[in-house]
């Protein structure tokens, strides 16, 4: 399958360290998304995008979003950037749910666990929902890729 991302690397560099949950919560969102998404680049300009599957490359730069795109043997496919103004607030929601679901988990009731869960995946949603139309003509991807993609990108903003 081309529509994909066969590679993905974080540009964390003068990010502060992260903590043991932040680090495990990139970890599994990187696995689960080079095991499954749905990655493609629009035509532009009248001129169709190199095929996949592309190898991206995640940064902040001057407080932007940067994708750059590149295709499996490293030819540039594309580089766009993203304001961080939309996804300030529910980042900054992901961030307190998450942080009372790890509270949660090490000493609530499962019951307990689970509405703070289901919190943090409609907000998780929310994330994504945003991530997707900031992409609108820029990339298409799924809703499971944009929801590990945004998990990605509060990685890069507990830094940034």
């Amino acid at each position: 399958m081309t529509g994909r991302i066969c590679h993905i690397d974080i540009d964390d560099a003068g990010l502060p360290t992260p903590t043991h949950e932040i680090e495990q919560e990139r970890k599994v969102a990187i696995f689960d998304l080079l095991e499954e998404n749905s990655f493609a680049l629009p035509p532009r300009d009248g001129r169709a995008a190199p095929d996949g599957p592309y190898r991206l490359h995640l940064a902040i730069r001057n407080k932007r979003l940067v994708f750059e795109v590149a295709t499996e043997d490293e030819r540039p496919a594309g580089e766009f950037h993203l304001s961080l103004g939309p996804f300030r607030q529910v980042v900054k929601d992901y961030f307190q749910i998450c942080e009372s679901y790890f509270d949660a988990v090490k000493k609530l009731p499962p019951s307990q666990i689970e509405t703070i869960d289901m919190a943090r995946r409609g907000i998780h949603n929310e994330g994504a929902r945003v991530l997707q139309e900031r992409l609108e003509g820029k990339a298409e991807v799924d809703t499971d890729t944009a929801r590990r993609l945004f998990t990605l990108i509060c990685v890069l903003h507990f830094g940034g």
